[in-house]
């Protein structure tokens, strides 16, 4: 059975309502699912900078589902159109409400689109009708009223829809039972429960006689759905016995067996026989004996109906509510016999006669609306207007490039590329910071586009060299950027060449650069070498791309730096005047050094920034980050205000939650006369509160909103001097936003004009703990002051993440060169274990490898050779015997299986590492390890065969082994592929001796690995070549001295973590939550307070050197410390776990530190030292006293 809840009647079978609770009902009629459906639409709908003309439907017509404003509960609800009508204004349109049971009217011009997003919802109210039961009515007739009959009728009669109201209203419960589901509607068997009594509502109907069974069927199904089908009925009348119903504590049921109609009566048909009608007890008498009665039987049905308030109204009858009948609205329902369509256009048209005037004249329509680059969350300056492209039909590309896209299927220029492209392809100075600042493709096209007009050709056409140079970070990229531009079709025309050079003494002379080459793809490393001896090969240089800026700079920051010195001699002459200039820099994020690029090297250039926290960098946005406990972040706030500025200032607090805006905003209310508040509650008044903040204020006015995440999109503010972030962004996208609350202040470098200098307040709290890592890593590339005690704690917030890796494998770059680019983000583990990391090989000594598998030039998986008894050796002649007779396919291939696979004549042991979802594939393929030989590789599924279980007692005998002291030159951490490819022609597949100097699980590193030969007719053997060597020979290899150094860094001597100490005392799990926490209280930003205790005597040790102007307070439950260090206040209220003798305790010092000791009130251990696990901290300014559990 399922609780449903009735909002309107129309009549027995017009109900509206929505289910509440019920098998299958649960996941789609979650309240909080609408409430939020509901706050989403109002934020998108009341957005102050919404563009209305795009959100307006095209056409309207009627069952079309839409978007009105329903001014009586001041929101935006979902619709359905029923009806349009012409008015004296317009269109206007009966639209039903389809999650609130409500018709409105409303004009055309304020009908919004139903975005998709708002559809995931079904509608929250659903229509409702009484299974099998239909309409009776009284019929009076004869000359002198004398005969009085119930008929059956098309229509309810208003005094059924009356009794079915005031059941709803008297009812505590409402439940019911689905008995057919239409297209627009839904048959239920209805039960109330009235007075602690259930009583089924279609059976109630007819025994009053207000309706009439079709058929008997329905009531044949006694217990269905385990409902009790028991005919209950009121024993009193709720229609015309109200007041005794009421009076009743409880009312008594009678079972429907004494009502004979139920079992005796026929089946009433529309052509029911006059000539009998229905009493109360069911029995049916002739028409003559019934006339005799006819004035008393008409003189009580009078009398029932005068209990009835009725208002005649355009020939409808509507029964009449006191505001005394309403009730709470999760409960409320409307009963109302609606008037029909036509009587309510009527009444509209009469309202618009009387007030012609429309409150919104519509806009016209011929306008034409240009998008801020600002409302859609970028910044665009430029020296002149940009019109961004917004489709590849008018792209400024190529016909061949953009036939190429349009093979691709690519799906058209996004919203960095719409605002590039037109910059790059008129030639002009271009920075481009997106997320997608690592694609060719963000400026490649109107690149090419650009430089292959003839102007460019024929102004540099007296000299030979290339045109344009494009730089990339590594050889990676830079062979990606060679392929698009292969790919491009331009070959014929550019000739572009990719060139890298290593450190190989004559690899520069070497180079030659045709004379049609026009784009050279390079990096900044491999170029300067090129320009020490080839620089007059640039002369004709007049454009250059930076691809991935960012990296380009913090990489190669003295190569980048003689390039564009180069670029600026060549490009500064007086020959070049009429030459094109131009730079293309194009990244993921925003750096300093950008700032030196467009103020030295660039002229009237464009910046575009479509990442929000990037933007707030570049706009030079002032960081401030202040520590606080979370009880004190409203006094802090108060304190960062300054309500008597000397210049104007708008400051927006933001709050994560509408309640939490509400505790602020009464807070600055009290402190400042210009404060207004915004929140997802108020979002009708968002067009006010963005007028106010609008205003022109003068200097000393200080305006302050205090508004929440999800409203400051809708309310678009653009020009606040301030974001104070009360609530902690919970993503970098978020705080980003925030900072772009203020980006018409951001600065200029495009005119290098200053606005007004922007600031922004982070206030961070115990709660924020777990994102110290990510604020500290953006917060670094600003020039903000961070507090030492963040940077320490953010240590050890990086400890506690490094523990939770425990289980991961130990990072490829840590082993491969000593360090990895940035632990903070990678996966893997980077400290090495003494357990973990056990020596499964030797650890020391020399021994003979043979490489099978070559990964990198530096990294190799193979295996010892023996020079006893090779155990491996002997495993591969029984393999090998063993097939010889019998080769058995696998007959179900499991993930972690072991299996055998032969390529040439040789059989391997593999272990199955993944399966894919073969669906109904008779062929596929795996993933599977090798495990004699370390590599991994897809395998048919086909080829795989049963391995004996003999063959699986030898463990496998693959082993990683790397080269130490090498790494790849300018500053890449990936190998070359034509090294590591020389590297494995050279020593795949033969023996080497190799003195081990590491040894960690299953990798040895080795140092050196020589290939020795004995000489023929000797005991002689030579050192053929020395594998660190050859690396070092191809020229893209260099030394790497700290390579084991920095290994024993990482190795953790004692495996006892001090943070264990806190799990002990405090019960925390291991969790990402706890492992946290329990850094709050040891990484503290403040002093901390070590204990320990005895039997009868607990001691505390407060870190703080020399204090001054102490005191200490005991009482039986609690100890209160004060001091001042550097005349800086702390104070620490700590709430006991047991009591104390107050009397007995004292406080010394010792080693310049205090020292308390407290009694004990009884002996015996403490599980805790507080009452609570959480320190109650106590602020003196913002230097607070933490506790350290040990």
């Amino acid at each position: 059975m399922l609780e449903i809840n009735m909002l309107k009647v129309e009549n027995p079978s017009c109900l509206w309502g929505r289910f509440v609770k019920g098998p299958g009902i649960e996941a789609v009629e979650n309240k909080k699912e609408y409430d939020d459906l509901q706050m989403k639409m109002n934020l998108f709908y009341h957005e102050v900078n919404l563009n209305v003309q795009k959100i307006k439907p095209s056409t309207i017509e009627v069952g079309q589902v839409c978007v009105v404003y329903w001014s009586a509960l001041r929101s935006w609800c979902r619709a359905i159109v029923e009806s349009l009508f012409l008015g004296t204004v317009g269109t206007q349109a009966m639209c039903f409400l389809v999650d609130h049971g409500e018709r409105v009217i409303v004009s055309s011009d304020e009908i919004r689109a139903l975005l998709d997003k708002f559809l995931q919802l079904p509608f929250w109210v659903r229509k409702f009708q009484l299974a099998g039961v239909h309409p009776m009515t009284l019929q009076v007739s004869g000359d002198c009223l004398e005969k009085a009959e119930l008929i059956p009728s098309t229509q309810w009669d208003s005094s059924a829809t009356r009794y079915l109201h005031n059941l709803l209203q008297a009812s505590t419960e409402m439940e019911a039972v689905l008995c057919e589901t239409q297209a627009d509607c839904t048959a239920i068997e209805l039960y109330l429960t009235v007075k602690n009594v259930k009583i089924c509502v279609n059976d109630d109907l007819v025994s009053k006689k207000f309706a009439y069974f079709t058929s008997q069927k329905a009531h044949q199904t006694s217990g269905k759905n385990g409902v009790d089908r028991s005919p209950a009925v009121l024993a009193c009348d709720i229609f015309s016995e109200t007041q005794n119903f009421l009076a009743t504590d409880g009312c008594t049921v009678r079972s429907l067996s004494d009502f004979p109609l139920r079992q005796q009566d026929p089946i009433v048909h529309n052509q029911a026989s006059s000539a009998e009608c229905f009493h109360s007890n069911g029995e049916s008498q002739p028409v003559d004996q019934q006339c005799t009665k006819s004035h008393e039987k008409l003189r009580q049905v009078m009398c029932v109906f005068s209990q009835l308030n009725f208002v005649e109204f355009l020939g409808v009858i509507c029964v009449s509510i006191t505001p005394s009948d309403l009730v709470d609205r999760t409960q409320e329902f409307v009963f109302t016999e609606q008037p029909t369509i036509e009587e309510e256009l009527v009444c509209a048209r009469l309202l618009q006669l009387l007030n012609p005037d429309p409150l919104n004249p519509d806009v016209d329509s011929s306008e034409i609306i240009h998008t801020d680059p600002s409302r859609s969350g970028i910044v665009v300056h430029s020296a002149f207007t940009l019109d961004p492209c917004t489709s590849l039909a008018n792209a400024p590309i190529t016909d061949t490039f953009r036939r190429i896209l349009m093979r691709k299927k690519y799906a058209g220029p996004s919203l960095a590329e719409s605002y590039c492209w037109p910059a790059v392809a008129r030639g002009c100075d271009t920075v481009l910071i997106s997320h997608s600042g690592d694609q060719p493709l963000t400026y490649i096209p109107p690149f090419l586009a650009h430089m292959q007009l003839s102007s460019v050709f024929s102004a540099l056409s007296s000299r030979t060299g290339p045109i344009a140079v494009i730089l990339c970070p590594g050889w990676e990229k830079a062979q990606t950027v060679i392929d698009l531009l292969e790919e491009s079709q331009t070959v014929q025309v550019l000739h572009p060449m990719v060139i890298l050079l290593g450190l190989g003494k004559d690899e520069a002379k070497t180079v030659k650069i045709q004379n049609n080459c026009q784009v050279v793809v390079t990096t900044p490393f491999s170029l300067v070498r090129l320009l020490r001896l080839h620089c007059f090969l640039f002369l004709r240089l007049c454009h250059l791309a930076l691809d991935e800026v960012d990296l380009l700079f913090s990489r190669a920051p003295d190569e980048m730096t003689t390039i564009l010195q180069h670029f600026q001699r060549v490009t500064a002459s007086e020959e070049r005047v009429s030459c094109p200039r131009q730079i293309i820099a194009v990244g993921k994020r925003w750096s300093r050094h950008l700032e030196g690029l467009l103020h030295n090297h660039m002229s009237n250039p464009t910046v575009v920034v479509t990442v929000m926290e990037e933007a707030a960098l570049y706009g030079n946005v002032h960081q401030i980050i202040l520590l606080c406990l979370d009880c004190t972040k409203t006094s802090v706030l108060l304190g960062v205000l300054d309500f008597t500025p000397d210049v104007a200032q708008k400051t927006l607090v933001i709050t994560n939650s509408a309640e939490e805006a509400e505790h602020v905003f009464k807070a600055v209310s009290n402190t400042s006369a210009f404060s207004l508040k915004a929140h997802e509650e108020l979002t009708y008044q968002f067009d006010s509160v963005t007028e106010q903040w609008k205003k022109p204020i003068g200097p000393g006015t200080h305006v302050i909103l205090v508004t929440t995440n999800e409203c400051m999109k809708s309310l678009g503010i653009c020009d606040a001097t301030c974001v104070v972030h009360y609530g902690f962004p919970s993503s970098p996208k978020l705080f980003g936003s925030r900072l772009f609350c203020m980006s018409q202040n951001f600065q200029n470098l495009s005119d290098k004009s200053t606005a007004h200098p922007a600031k922004s307040v982070l206030l961070l709290s115990e709660r924020n703990a777990r994102h110290v890592i990510g604020v500290l890593r953006y917060l670094k590339r600003t020039e903000a002051s961070l507090p030492p005690e963040l940077l320490h704690f953010a240590q050890g917030v990086l400890r506690a993440k490094e523990e939770q890796k425990s289980d991961r494998p130990l990072c490829s770059y840590l082993k491969s060169f000593g360090f990895c680019r940035d632990s903070s983000v990678c996966s893997y583990r980077h400290s090495i274990r003494p357990i973990t990391d056990q020596p499964l090989q030797p650890d020391s000594g020399t021994i003979v490898v043979l490489p099978l598998f070559i990964k990198t030039a530096s990294v190799y998986y193979g295996r010892i050779v023996s020079k006893k008894e090779d155990s491996y050796e002997s495993l591969a002649a029984e393999m090998t015997t063993y097939y010889a007779t019998e080769k058995l396919g696998a007959k179900e291939v499991l993930e972690g299986g072991l299996y055998g696979v032969q390529e040439d004549e040789v059989y391997h042991r593999v272990r199955v590492t993944s399966v894919p979802d073969k669906g109904e594939w008779i062929f596929y393929s795996v993933r599977a390890l090798f495990l004699d030989e370390g590599r991994e590789q897809e395998v048919k599924s086909h080829q795989l065969l049963q391995l004996p279980a003999q063959f699986h007692i030898l463990p496998p005998q693959a082993l990683e082994i790397i080269v130490c002291r090498a790494m790849p030159i300018d500053a890449e951490v990936k190998w070359n592929p034509k090294v590591t490819r020389a590297i494995s022609q050279k020593i795949k597949g033969l023996q080497h001796q190799a003195k081990v100097v590491l040894c960690l699980g299953n990798t040895v590193f080795v140092d050196p690995m020589v290939r020795m030969t004995r000489l023929p007719g000797l005991k002689t053997f030579i050192n053929e070549y020395n594998v660190h060597a050859e690396i070092l020979s191809t020229g893209m290899g260099t030394s790497n001295p700290q390579h084991l150094d920095l290994l024993k860094e990482r190795q953790i001597q004692n495996p006892k973590v001090e943070l264990l100490n806190i799990h002990q005392y405090t019960n925390f799990k291991k969790d990402s939550t706890s492992i946290i926490y329990a850094l709050l209280v040891f990484f503290s930003f403040h002093p901390q307070i070590k204990w320990f205790q005895r039997d009868d005597t607990v001691t505390l040790n407060i870190k703080l050197r020399e204090p001054v102007d102490q005191r200490c307070e005991f009482s039986p439950d609690r100890v209160v410390y004060s001091a001042c260090v550097n005349d800086r206040p702390y104070r620490a209220d700590l709430e006991l776990h047991s009591n104390i003798a107050a009397e007995r305790c004292s406080w010394e010092m010792k080693c310049n530190e205090p020292v308390i000791r407290l009694v004990k009130q009884e002996r015996g251990d403490w599980k805790m030292l507080l009452k609570q696990k959480v320190v109650l901290f106590i602020r003196g300014k913002k230097y607070i006293l933490s506790l350290l559990y040990s």
